[in-house]
């Protein structure tokens, strides 16, 4: 930034009063406020600023996110900064969320507010990592107000996860890109606005550029159409000459992300649709939202041409590996490793790959969109660092190569050959058993339910985990369901993943055969031979009490099996 944050800030407060708008400040104690010299120091820092700012007429303190403070300690400092504040800007209000408090921490809170009824408290915003906001406006008197908080910004491990999202699109593209999602936002704004005094939209960046008008529009006006809007975004941005044909490619992007790449065609053809626009209006090409608009054009249809282009050569790899009974293990390895990193050494559609690199230049260049931690010096990987993620693998070369390297070190041959032919049938485990990826869209046949917990994607080491792609996807507690199983198979269901999983089937809790936590390791449950006669195995999961951990932290299933012995 150019601006330090207190000149900007107090600038910030100014440019709002002039536009009429509200200025609103979020501001966080990650402080111990339980030691009274930080919690006066504290104080201090919140009472120079509201005497700095000119006008001022909310403050959101958060909860948590950042900040870990229980709400025995955050009340007496809302308290005494309400009092603090009330001096500069009397009319002001103060607002708070619960993100991050566990179920005893909003109890507490509720309690609270029941005991002692603070005149002081405007209300509750509800966002990322807070109970739910029809749980909130339930619980919390009527006196207060409720503000939402909404995630407009975030792809994965946030509020709104992109629904049937590819896995190839999540590891690369990531958390902050490019993300037009009109009709996606469009549902969620009349689920749960009702329960609500309005909002304040969640943004890290431009890269939501498009969902802020969509939103802003709705806030002000629910019953008007989605198309109107980015019509009325094309006319304005971009020229009326083009802008039917703008919403209708702004809506192809939004669709490239709906179900397994495999089973899309719209892809390509959405993909020769904007290059005939790009050819068309080169009188754009300077402009940052058609060039935000391209580059998500040209990322989406190089990574889903990688995608499968990888995943063949893991398949023929697997074939391999079928074979290592009879050429031995360490042939096997050799060469199916050789045939996976072809995605290495044969890269493919560099024509793409140039316009991806040539448009996150020209974003730079444009407006400082920071594509890449090294090259643009963009915060963090996780902060729209596009470019370094563009050829993270999109099959398991990696694990493959560390999985081998362990199975070299085995004792005997059988060892290495039966854990090779784990590998080799991890996805395809053959005639008469079932898999699924729990929270892949390409490869989840059985599962019923969707990841709405924020965990579907990991982020380990930085966006580039070594760990198998299935690993990397998963749900805390997944709903399964297998039709006509064979009433006279032997069955037993394999999970791997992380912490428990405490399995039931067809309502009955089941013991297991085998119980290891650790990533990657297997669970296994024996299916009697009773609950096959009903002719479906249904497959669920109690939820252990994990509420004092993080979300990140919590109990996840990566991938279940159902195998006929």
């Amino acid at each position: 930034m150019k601006n330090p944050r207190s000149e900007m800030n107090v600038a910030m407060s100014r440019i709002c009063h002039d536009y009429g708008l509200d200025y609103w400040v979020w501001m966080p104690a990650t402080v111990d406020l339980s030691d009274k010299v930080k919690f006066e120091a504290e104080v201090k820092t919140h009472t120079e600023f509201y005497k700095d700012c000119p006008y001022l007429d909310d403050v959101f303190f958060p909860g948590g996110d950042p900040g870990d403070n229980h709400p025995k300690d955050v009340m007496p400092f809302l308290k005494r900064i309400a009092a603090e504040l009330s001096k500069s800007h009397p009319k002001a209000g103060l607002w708070i969320s619960l993100q991050g408090f566990n179920d005893e921490q909003v109890d507490y809170f509720y309690k609270y507010l029941e005991q002692n009824k603070p005149d002081w408290l405007t209300g509750v915003v509800t966002g990322p990592g807070s109970p739910g906001l029809a749980e909130t406006r339930y619980r919390l008197p009527a006196k207060y107000k409720h503000r939402w908080y909404p995630d407009i910004t975030h792809t994965i491990r946030c509020d709104y996860p992109a629904l049937n999202w590819d896995q190839a699109f999540a590891l690369t593209e990531g958390r902050e890109v490019s993300n037009p999602q009109p009709y996606y936002y469009k549902k969620i704004f009349r689920r749960f606005a009702e329960f609500t005094d309005g909002f304040l939209s969640y943004s890290d960046g431009v890269h939501d550029d498009i969902n802020k008008k969509i939103w802003s529009q709705l806030g002000w006006n629910p019953d008007k159409n989605v198309n109107q809007i980015l019509r009325e975004y094309a006319n304005f941005f971009f020229g009326n000459t083009m802008a039917e044909q703008t919403v209708s490619g702004i809506l192809s992007l939004e669709k490239n992300w709906d179900g397994p790449i495999e089973e899309n065609g719209g892809i390509e053809t959405n993909f020769v649709y904007w290059q005939n626009l790009e050819r068309q209006y080169p009188e754009l090409k300077n402009n940052w939202r058609w060039q935000l608009l391209l580059l998500r054009n040209y990322y989406d249809t190089y990574t889903a041409r990688r995608k499968k282009y990888e995943t063949t050569l893991e398949s023929e790899a697997n074939q391999i590996l079928k074979t290592a009974s009879g050429i031995g293990a360490e042939r096997a390895m050799g060469a199916a490793l050789q045939k996976v990193n072809e995605a290495d050494d044969k890269q493919v559609y560099p024509e793409l790959k140039k316009k991806i690199f040539g448009y996150s230049d020209a974003l730079f260049h444009s407006i400082g969109l920071q594509t890449s931690v090294e090259k643009y010096h963009a915060s963090g990987r996780e902060r729209g660092a596009i470019l370094d993620f563009v050829d993270y693998p999109l099959n398991n070369r990696w694990w493959f190569q560390d999985e081998f390297e362990k199975i070299r070190k085995m004792k005997t041959e059988n060892e290495k050959l039966h854990r090779l032919h784990v590998i080799a049938t991890w996805g395809n485990p053959g005639q008469g058993s079932y898999y699924d990826d729990v929270s892949n869209v390409s490869m989840q046949p059985h599962v019923t339910t969707r990841s709405y917990d924020a965990t579907d994607i990991a982020w380990w080491d930085q966006g580039m985990s070594r760990r198998r792609l299935s690993t990397q996807t998963f749900q805390n507690f997944p709903r399964l369901e297998y039709e006509d199983p064979d009433p006279s198979g032997d069955y037993f269901v394999r999970i791997s993943g992380e912490g428990d999983a405490l399995l039931r089937i067809n309502g009955e809790r089941v013991e297991p055969l085998e119980y290891n936590k650790g990533l990657e390791e297997f669970k296994r449950f024996p299916v009697a031979r009773r609950l096959l006669t009903s002719g479906k195995i249904v497959l669920t999961f109690d939820e252990p009490e994990e509420s004092h951990l993080n979300w990140r932290r919590r109990s996840k299933v990566s991938d279940v099996w159902l195998l006929k012995r």
